[in-house]
Parts: C-alpha cells; sequence; structure tokens
C-alpha cells in the first residue's frame, strides 16, 4: 500500500532492471511504440506529399516547422530520460524546497523533513505514493544531508506535460488555419460574382455617401464619431466581420494599388495564399515563447493566482488585434470620405502600412503568434492537472 512502510512492502523490493524483465515484454512494448511512431510518421509523410502535390507551398512548409517542433519536444524528453540519474546527484539544501512552490503542501508532509519525505511522489499534487527504488536513488544526497534538485516523479510528470503542450500547440494551429479558411468560405463566392459580371458600361459620378462602404464605416468627424468608430470596430468583430461591400472595396483598393493592369485578378486565391504563408510563420515555437513558458512556469506560485490572470491576456490581446483590424477598414472609409465628395466609378480606398501599430504589419501577426502558443499552453496545462488529479483519485481508491 502506497505509503505503508511495512516490512516486506513493495518499497523494500529493488528496482527491476532490463537485464531481469522477461524478453516476451520488452519485444512486446517496443513493437507496439515502434508501430504507433511508423504509422505517425506515415501519416505526416503522406499529409506532406499531399500538400506538394497540390501546390500547397505554404502548407507545406509549415508541416516541415511541426516536424522541427516536434523533433525538439522529443529530443527535450530525451535530454530529461538520459540526465534522469545526473539529476539525482543533484543536491541542494532542505530549506530551499520551501520556496517558490507551486501547490501547497500536504498538511501531514508540512513538518516532516524533505529528507524523509524525499522517496514520496506527488508533493505537488498531495499525492503519497512511494516510489519503488527511490530509497536507492537518494541515498547520495541523503549521505550529504541535502535533498535532489528533482526528484524521479517530477520528471515523469515533466514529460507528460511537454508531450500534451506539443499536442495541443500542433492541434490548436491546425484548428485556427482551417476556421481561418472556412471563415473566408463566402469570399469565394464574392470573387466568382465579380469575375463572372463583367460590367464595361460608362462609369457614373456617384456622391460619395452613397456608397454601401462609406455608410456602414463613415458617420461623421470629430472626436466623438472616431470613439464610436472604435466600439463600433470592437463589436463588429463577433459577428459578419467583413461583408461584401467590405470585400469589394479592399479588393478593388489592392488592384489598383498592385495591379491594376489586370482587373481580373484574383483578390481571393491571392488571400488564401497568404494566410497559408501567416500559418507557416504562426506555427513554430521561436525563441521568445520559450521565454515565455520559462517565466510562466517560475512565476506559477502557491497564492500568487499568475495563470488565473495570464489566461486574461489573451482573449484581451485577441479582442485588441480584432478591433484593430476592423478599424483599419473604418479609417480606409473615414479618409476617402474626407477627400471626396462625388467620385467617378467604382469607391477605391488606399490601403497602407501606417494604419498598422508602429506601420508595421507584421506585429499583428506577433501578437496572433503569441496568441496561439499562450492558449496552448493553457489548454496543455489544464488536460495535465486534469490527467493528475483522475491519476490521483485512482491511486486513493485503490488504496
Amino acid at each position: 500500500m502506497a505509503g505503508g512502510g511495512g516490512k516486506g512492502g513493495s518499497e523494500d523490493l529493488p528496482d527491476i532492471t532490463l537485464e531481469l524483465t522477461p524478453t516476451w515484454i520488452v519485444a512486446a512494448v517496443c513493437t507496439v511504440i515502434v508501430i504507433i511512431s511508423l504509422l505517425f510518421e506515415r501519416l505526416l509523410h503522406h499529409l506532406g506529399k499531399r500538400l506538394k502535390n497540390s501546390r500547397k507551398k505554404p502548407l507545406y512548409e509549415g508541416l516541415l516547422k511541426v516536424k522541427e517542433e516536434l523533433m525538439l519536444l522529443g529530443f527535450i524528453s530525451l535530454l530529461l530520460n538520459v540526465f534522469q540519474g545526473a539529476t539525482q546527484r543533484i543536491c541542494v539544501k532542505e530549506s530551499l524546497m520551501r520556496h517558490l512552490q507551486p501547490c501547497e503542501m500536504p498538511k501531514e508532509l508540512k513538518d516532516v523533513s524533505f529528507k524523509a519525505t524525499a522517496h514520496f511522489t506527488g508533493v505537488l499534487g498531495g499525492a503519497r505514493r512511494l516510489l519503488a527504488g527511490g530509497a536507492a536513488k537518494s541515498d547520495y544526497c541523503e549521505k550529504k544531508n541535502l535533498v535532489p534538485i528533482l526528484s524521479v516523479e517530477a520528471i515523469h510528470q515533466l514529460h507528460i506535460f511537454i508531450f500534451v503542450l506539443a499536442v495541443s500547440h500542433v492541434v490548436l494551429s491546425a484548428i485556427t488555419v482551417l476556421l481561418g479558411i472556412a471563415q473566408t468560405r463566402n469570399w469565394q463566392h464574392w470573387e466568382n460574382n465579380i469575375q463572372t459580371n463583367d460590367v464595361t458600361g460608362p462609369q457614373m459620378i456617384k456622391h460619395v455617401q452613397e456608397f454601401q462602404f462609406i455608410k456602414d464605416h463613415f458617420k461623421g468627424d470629430g472626436k466623438r464619431w472616431r470613439t464610436f468608430g472604435w466600439l463600433r470596430s470592437f463589436f463588429k468583430q463577433f459577428y459578419g466581420s467583413v461583408t461584401q461591400e467590405d470585400y469589394t472595396t479592399m479588393r478593388l483598393g489592392f488592384i489598383m494599388k498592385h495591379c491594376s493592369a489586370n482587373p481580373k485578378f484574383n483578390f481571393y486565391k491571392y488571400m488564401i495564399r497568404a494566410l497559408e504563408a501567416d500559418f507557416k510563420k504562426v506555427v513554430g515555437i521561436s525563441w521568445y515563447l520559450w521565454a515565455m513558458l520559462i517565466i510562466f512556469l517560475l512565476l506559477n506560485v502557491e497564492g500568487w493566482y499568475v495563470y488565473i490572470w495570464i489566461s486574461a491576456v489573451p482573449f484581451v490581446m485577441l479582442l485588441v488585434v480584432g478591433t484593430k483590424m476592423e478599424h483599419i477598414i473604418t479609417e480606409l472609409a473615414h479618409e476617402v470620405a474626407q477627400k471626396n465628395t462625388a467620385i467617378e466609378g467604382d469607391l477605391v480606398v488606399s490601403p497602407s502600412d501606417d494604419l498598422f501599430w508602429f506601420h508595421r504589419p507584421k506585429l499583428v501577426l506577433l501578437l496572433i503568434h503569441i496568441v496561439l502558443f499562450q492558449n496552448a499552453f493553457e489548454i496543455a496545462f489544464f488536460f495535465w492537472l486534469l490527467v493528475r488529479t483522475i491519476h490521483m483519485g485512482i491511486s486513493s481508491l485503490a488504496e
């Protein structure tokens, strides 16, 4: 029984090494692992081959980044395994282990020396399952009246968290790009209508206020209306953020600025290619995201409730980015309405990098990258805690 401590209990049994393990067990476990690994590798290979054949180069490069991310996380997990024994020989003072703990220590262990509880696992979560063979591995530090810097069970839990983080980030990134493509399905219908309706008639002069795009976005001058524009942009991101008039106007503005000689330019296909290229940039884990991960783990201290505040950050950032993107369209309408009273032909806007924060459109992409990773981290942390809670509940029932 866990924590029993009785003579003849499981804690008195030595570690069963590989040379004492039946060969059929070793072969069976290796077979299962190899089969799962080969199936996953073949799946990624066929997916990449399909993307290459369909000329989806940005998505294919995004898939390569996913492979790199999985390889990196797998290498980190491998290092943890290889140096597991070495960490048991890195000893620290017992007093250092009682600071900056993520969870409150169980009452029955508060007044007990860490050296006496060094063999117990799950101290962070309150579990009291004795690790077989743990006593022998911690003797090195105990002889020095110290404790290991990281227990074997803590390393095992870290393995699980790394795996869940990798899966969460990949799945969330894939879902995001799929939802982005689904959100633009109406754009293809609008593009097809524009391509089929070849209007070559005389250009009529229309008052600028007659255009639906101006009616929807321009409500007047002055500070009051600028404030209203921000409020409208905030709420509009929750429903039909891009209307047909918005798409038609933005398409014409893009064509007049970049390819005026080709009025039949397929703007929808260009936007899909841009979406795929952006996906390639946001799917990976950059160095600054690793730095954020270390900071999150460092600040996860009992009583600080940092994760509660951190969980609100991606939501706020997402609202800010959505509001800004909507307000850019409003600013384009405002610019046209201020410069012109009447326009011959169709309404033409002038997209510019100056409309973005610090004149850098890539800053928006950076914020989306951070939001995706932070959401993946929080989802991984939630599922990790869920698995730990279920495991401890099963252990308690078994006892």
